[in-house]
């Protein structure tokens, strides 16, 4: 029987709860420590472990604190914080050799990019956002087959997402500025964004975008016109308030086909030429640590690596810039 992988979590939050259900079951995995401030999270994970049958995992208030005194007893770290929060623990965790699963997105800047990327490429750890449509089966195989040329030269890509987000976050960290990094674009759009710059393929040259918070500190709608550096076009509609629900369409028109998926990559349709193929459905990823294992083991493509990070970033700052300056473009540098 192989060796467990011990795991840390930074931020013991909803999310974090809801995945150690499964975590604390998996064979794969010994549940070794966890830090957060507010005593309650801590407490509610620690049941949850102990209810799957495992053992109490140390705890600790401050996540240094945490690595400072498990780093031996670490193998992998998962980080579940608010945004802004992201670039500073995810950049000592890297620097402490250990692997990281990390909520997305990834960091709120490309300068926060740059600092991870460095601090990846010196201890050489594993680095892995944890975006559901970057892990999903449907979205990688559209990847797959589109940089095989199936689907020919990517000509233009129409994105939309919405969600009844501004009530259903009121009063919320997400709607927190000074530590959200962003508004609806940056947390639920952030999907929508995300599975576009990797199905692209491609960074993006020259962005415009207007934003409008509807009364909140943050963006509640954005509307986005851009150049990607392969030539392509592309439109992306962010809007956060609405009826109750939640629902995104990605359209990628191709020289020999269209295809239509979501941002989690829960439902794909593909036409070639004059023939639609069946609609896929494919649930979306409850347990995305298996995905984690298995990029760590080097059997599943990293598509949240710490360079398409850096892309996203790319696009969000160019997105912020932009709307700031009303609708004013904005060239992309590298």
């Amino acid at each position: 029987m192989s060796q467990k992988l011990r795991l840390g979590v930074i931020g013991a939050g909803l999310k974090a709860a809801e995945y150690a259900q499964s975590w604390a079951k998996m064979p794969e995995i010994e549940f070794v420590a966890l830090a957060d401030t507010t005593e309650s999270s801590r407490k509610r994970l620690i049941e949850v472990c102990t209810a799957a049958g495992a053992p109490e995992p140390k705890s600790f208030e401050d996540y240094r604190d945490m690595l400072a005194k498990c780093r031996n007893e670490l193998d992998i770290i998962y980080v579940s914080t608010p945004h802004a929060f992201h670039a500073e623990q995810a950049t000592a965790v890297a620097e402490a050799g250990l692997d990281l699963f990390l909520e997305k997105p990834m960091v709120t800047t490309v300068a926060e990019a740059e600092t991870l990327i460095a601090a990846q490429k010196k201890s050489g750890v594993t680095v892995v956002t944890a975006f559901q449509g970057g892990l999903s089966p449907l979205v990688l195989d559209t990847r797959k087959r589109a940089l095989s040329g199936e689907f020919g030269e990517l000509i233009a890509i129409s994105g939309m997402i919405w969600e009844s987000w501004s009530s259903n976050y009121d009063g919320h960290w997400k709607q927190q500025p000074e530590i959200s990094g962003g508004g609806f674009m940056f947390d639920t759009g952030a999907h929508m964004m995300n599975t576009v710059c990797l199905l692209a393929n491609s960074d993006f040259d020259s962005v415009s975008a207007y934003m409008n918070n509807h009364g909140k500190k943050v963006d509640i709608t954005t509307a986005v016109s851009a150049r990607l550096k392969n030539g392509a076009l592309a439109t992306l509609t962010a809007a956060g308030e609405g009826p109750p629900g939640c629902a995104s369409y990605i359209t990628f028109f191709y020289s020999k086909a269209i295809v239509r998926i979501d941002a989690w990559g829960g439902w794909r349709e593909i036409s070639v030429g004059r023939t639609s193929e069946p609609r896929e459905e494919a649930e979306i990823l409850g347990n995305p640590m298996k995905n984690f294992l298995a990029i760590r083991a080097g059997t599943m493509e990293n598509s949240g690596s710490v360079e398409m990070g850096l892309r996203f970033a790319r696009l969000w700052d160019a997105i912020k810039e932009s709307a700031a300056a009303d609708g004013a473009p904005v060239r992309i540098a590298g």
